[in-house]
């Protein structure tokens, strides 16, 4: 397996940033890799998300990357597990660093037809914090942009990504056009994303799209950001909590 280096930049994307509209040394992106592999095996999934990574770290984005294989996760849907008998719990620790973050990018390779196992783990883990308030009043998730990557050598692509932007929306991220990019290798067990020979790391259409994703993100980031968050308008849950539902003649009839 090739993998690309960190910092690699193709010509276009070198020429792209340098005409960029805005800056974005400000920002944080935060990559959750739901590879089965653990560190430190080479992910071909992640391989492809170093070509948005370069992007971000060229115009002097903070990325962060969790393989989340690499953690305990244990399954539920509440904020620290450690309080209902668990063992360890690494959620709360890495739901830190979600919150840190502007850009969120979740990336799965395909089994099944399906996104990884690890992948909907950690979706399960940030919609069991998804009830959480920020300073808004508003659920937690809002205020960031999210998107996904996925590689496989089946289909399912489109399922995968369709699965994991409805969860990231659903949550309260904001999901801006074409937030997801795929490579599929040719079905059966030939070479995955970054094997020699498999065409993936030239493959056109790909780094189109990734290309795509990546600056998509960083516009509704940079709007995020500037604009003090999503507006804190006709969503804050604690003015349905106090009966102030605006279809509701008789708050204390519910």
């Amino acid at each position: 397996m090739t993998l690309p280096q960190q910092g690699d930049l193709a010509a276009r994307d070198r020429a792209l940033c340098a005409a960029a509209p805005a800056t974005y040394d400000d920002l944080r992106a935060l990559f959750i890799n739901g590879t089965l592999k653990p560190s430190p095996q080479p992910s071909h999934t992640q391989a492809l998300a170093e070509r948005s990574i370069a992007i971000l770290r060229h115009l002097g984005v903070t990325v962060d990357v969790i393989r989340a294989v690499d953690h305990v996760l244990a399954p539920g849907v509440v904020p620290d597990l450690t309080e209902q008998g668990a063992d360890r719990d690494d959620w709360p620790q890495l739901f830190a660093r979600v919150l840190d973050a502007d850009i969120v990018v979740l990336l799965t390779p395909i089994w099944l037809g399906e996104p990884s196992s690890v992948i909907t783990r950690v979706v399960e883990r940030l919609y069991g914090n998804s009830g959480l308030l920020n300073d808004a009043g508003q659920y937690a998730y809002y205020g960031r942009a999210a998107g996904v990557i996925v590689t496989g050598n089946e289909d399912g692509a489109k399922h995968c990504a369709m699965s994991l932007l409805y969860a990231l929306q659903h949550l309260g991220f904001l999901v801006p056009p074409q937030a997801d990019a795929a490579w599929l290798g040719e079905a059966g067990p030939g070479p995955s994303y970054a094997d020699e020979g498999s065409g993936g790391p030239d493959n056109d259409f790909t780094h189109r799209n990734t290309t795509f994703l990546t600056w998509n993100l960083l516009h509704a980031a940079r709007w995020l950001k500037d604009g003090g968050g999503f507006p804190a308008h006709g969503n804050r849950r604690s003015e349905w909590d106090a009966g102030c539902r605006l279809d509701d003649p008789n708050p204390e009839y519910r």
